[in-house]
């Protein structure tokens, strides 16, 4: 695996950004991390680039464990940040250039990285006179410069135009197709557009995990049902062909299900069985969008 998250934790004082997270992400495959904001997305980033050290759990980035080594990690990961820090008085080419020796390359290759991420029209200006859409282009590339096999992106396309967003998509994709990359963002329509996967996060907790091609193909349902009584989550994982829990509200339950099967009159029988009464139960459509929404409104 690429990227390995084993039971992540990250606390500052006593608020806890992380709760216990695991994943692995294999190479060639572009996920998309998303939550609604504060959810721990960034942390969750800054964790896997070194910056910061989680509370407790294992990270491990191409086979190098971060707690160990952190050098290792942070020399096979490209990082492209949210605000995307650049020297605006410098050169596109020189820019690079410093970033290059950053990284003590010796033989950099700039004009192929510039010709790749499309800076080719632009290379001549100061990054200061460049787009926004030009500017993101100079951060990928500056990501890509030593080849690190992860490439990590946090909210790459916020504040391009459509024209922008579509060279963007377009050259994410193309750099998905040989390197592992995950990509924090909130918007659906990103992820949709160039994900394999999307891992969602909410109040610090990984609430779904899902394929694209999954929620596509329409093979799972999300039923929302609300009893009389409270029910332990536990009790509720016997049903067959359970994905996820969430207790969304007192006596209200969010329940995901690997099957295209009607799943309510197994929820009915569940009931009966257990002395409860059903006060709503109600199907929903579980594209992105709607589960995103479903699993993070209430919170």
């Amino acid at each position: 695996m690429s990227i390995t998250v084993s039971e992540v934790s990250k606390s500052y004082g006593t608020q806890q950004a992380l709760q216990a997270i695991s994943f692995t992400i294999k190479k060639g495959e572009i996920t998309g991390f998303l939550g609604p904001n504060g959810a721990g997305k960034s942390t969750m980033m800054k964790i896997l680039t070194g910056y910061i050290s989680p509370t407790s759990g294992i990270v491990k980035v191409n086979g190098y464990d971060m707690a160990t080594s952190k050098k290792k990690v942070q020399q096979s990961v490209g990082y492209l940040p949210e605000n995307n820090p650049l020297y605006l008085d410098m050169y596109v080419r020189e820019y690079l250039k410093f970033n290059a020796g950053l990284h003590h390359l010796k033989n950099p290759k700039i004009d192929e990285l510039i010709e790749r991420t499309g800076l080719l029209p632009e290379a001549h200006k100061k990054i200061q006179s460049l787009s926004k859409g030009y500017r993101q282009r100079v951060g990928l590339a500056a990501a890509l410069l030593h080849d690190p096999e992860v490439l990590i992106l946090d909210e790459p396309t916020t504040g391009l135009d459509p024209n922008q967003l579509v060279d963007i998509r377009e050259l994410i994709k193309t750099i998905g197709k040989e390197k592992t990359v995950l990509l924090s963002t909130h918007i659906m329509q990103e992820v949709e557009a160039i994900c394999d996967r999307a891992i969602i996060i909410d109040h610090g907790i990984i609430v779904a995990d899902k394929r694209l091609a999954e929620l596509q193909d329409e093979k799972e349902q999300l039923l929302v049902v609300e009893f009389d009584y409270r029910v332990e989550e536990v009790a509720l994982q016997q049903l067959h062909k359970v994905i996820a829990i969430k207790n969304t509200t007192r006596f209200c339950y969010e329940i995901l299900f690997d099957t295209k099967r009607d799943m309510r009159p197994a929820v009915f029988d569940f009931a009966h069985d257990n002395g409860l009464k059903i006060l709503q139960l109600n199907k929903k459509n579980t594209n992105l969008e709607s589960l995103f929404q479903d699993l993070t409104k209430n919170n």
